[in-house]
């Protein structure tokens, strides 16, 4: 059901998109770090949603659609923004350019995959990647505007190229399991397959990957 908790927890972390983003764009002390706060909470929804998800046996194809899409358009918004604001400079361009290119990528992937009803499973390296990323991007977005005697860019830089790092090896593996389907000469698709043979799916796990 969409009314779920952890559909409105999914729901709640598109709704703080704008909000974020409006703070982003007046260049202020209190913006950036009231813009930070908020991006750790949409951090902790994706966290709590798919937990709950689970726990309560609440999963469903709604949520395992929005949860991802929720993900990937924070993280997106916010890395777009924070170039255009010059908050993200110089090399350190790279490493967002890598983070979004493999999300792409991975939701061509899943989408790829679900036709075949064949899940995706998130790996806990997967789930590094997301905690890294999320924490470097809360740094960064903070920037300039944190204590002079900690160098909040940088570490939110060193960050983001650990994220991009990890994000290489894991859309390497995305790619691997996708390249197996799409090679394999006898990977038909369910329907194809006699009535009494069940199709093997692995069912996706809510978290963000």
């Amino acid at each position: 059901m969409l009314t779920s908790l952890p559909n409105l927890l999914t729901l709640s972390r598109i709704a703080l998109i704008p909000v974020i983003l409006a703070l982003l764009w007046f260049p202020a002390t209190w913006t950036a770090w009231t813009a930070a706060g908020l991006f750790a909470l949409a951090g902790i929804t994706d966290y709590f949603d798919g937990y709950l998800a689970r726990a309560w046996h609440e999963e469903s194809i709604i949520g395992r659609f929005l949860d991802p899409i929720a993900d990937k358009l924070l993280v997106a918004a916010v890395l777009f923004l924070l170039v255009a604001d010059h908050k993200i400079v110089g090399h350190a361009v790279l490493p967002a350019v890598i983070i979004l290119l493999r999300e792409v990528m991975v939701s061509g992937l899943r989408e790829f995959l679900a036709g075949l009803r064949v899940g995706v499973p998130v790996s806990g390296l997967a789930k590094w990647k997301t905690a890294i990323q999320l924490m470097a991007i809360g740094w960064l977005i903070v920037g300039d505007h944190g204590p002079g005697w900690l160098p909040v860019r940088v570490v939110g830089e060193i960050g983001l190229w650990a994220a991009a790092v990890l994000t290489l090896i894991t859309g390497w593996d995305y790619l691997r399991a996708g390249l197996r389907h799409m090679l394999n000469p006898t990977g038909a698709p369910p329907a194809a397959e006699p009535a009494a043979k069940a199709p093997t799916a692995v069912t996706p796990v809510r978290t963000g990957a």
